[in-house]
């Protein structure tokens, strides 16, 4: 459920701070990549790296885009407040390697929702003038054009997501969202291990927080799944199915 698709290396060890290099190494919007291009794109002018601290803003809802972001250490959340002013969190980053803000960039759409840093973040901001031709560029270099190739490719498993999402959303109860939810995640013994975090979830599920524990909890007491942290296990397939 992350904003990209990373190898292991990607996390650096407790008290380590990976290099940039590193972390793009495992980074969907470089694959196809080797060490000279991933060196020509971090060269590029267009590409800089930016710290902020907790509780600085990346960008304000409203905000033109004119750059893609990656995670090289910390967290960020992905936020909304509504016209009551009150804040509807969406999703958080806290993977190196994940991106986000790409979507908005490509469309030239202005962002409806802002990014704040959850704790002490440093990202690599990646403008869009590096994969696109423009001014006296005459042609984009092949680190660029496997950017370009890339984004593709994300944009396209972003779609598949959004599917896998709607079918989810389209559940009467919302027991049967979860059931679908993990059913698209589970492996062949019928086990899962989240990789976010139980708020996330639940505004992918579009629920409250509490409202998710309880369902989780009256399935756990129903016999359908064994819930232990971020890990659970259908105990009842026969059961469970039924409400696919």
């Amino acid at each position: 459920m992350s904003a990209g698709e990373k190898g292991p290396s990607c996390s650096p060890l407790a008290g380590q701070s990976a290099p940039a290099a590193s972390i793009l190494r495992c980074s969907s919007l470089t694959m196809g990549m080797d060490d000279a291009e991933i060196a020509e794109l971090l060269a590029s002018s267009q590409v800089r790296r930016h710290k902020f601290s907790a509780g600085e803003i990346v960008f304000y809802d409203g905000d033109l885009p004119h750059s893609l972001y990656i995670l090289l250490r910390g967290e960020v959340h992905i936020l909304k407040d509504t016209f009551s002013g009150r804040r509807i969190f969406i999703s958080e980053i806290n993977e190196p390697g994940d991106m986000f803000g790409e979507v908005y960039e490509v469309l030239k759409q202005p962002y409806d929702i802002y990014v704040e840093a959850a704790k002490d973040t440093e990202l690599l901001e990646i403008d869009s003038r590096f994969f696109t031709l423009g001014g006296e560029q005459e042609k984009l270099s092949r680190s660029a054009l496997l950017v370009e190739r890339n984004l593709m490719r994300i944009f396209a498993r972003k779609a598949y997501f959004m599917h896998g999402r709607i079918k989810v959303l389209a559940s009467g109860s919302l027991r049967e969202k979860v059931v679908r939810f993990l059913f698209q995640n589970m492996d062949e013994k019928g086990q899962i291990v989240l990789t976010a975090s139980r708020e996330y979830l639940a505004a992918y599920l579009a629920v409250t927080r509490p409202s998710l524990s309880r369902e989780l909890s009256a399935m756990q007491k129903d016999g359908l799944l064994e819930v232990s942290g971020k890990r659970i296990r259908v105990l009842d397939m026969k059961r469970f199915e039924e409400y696919l």
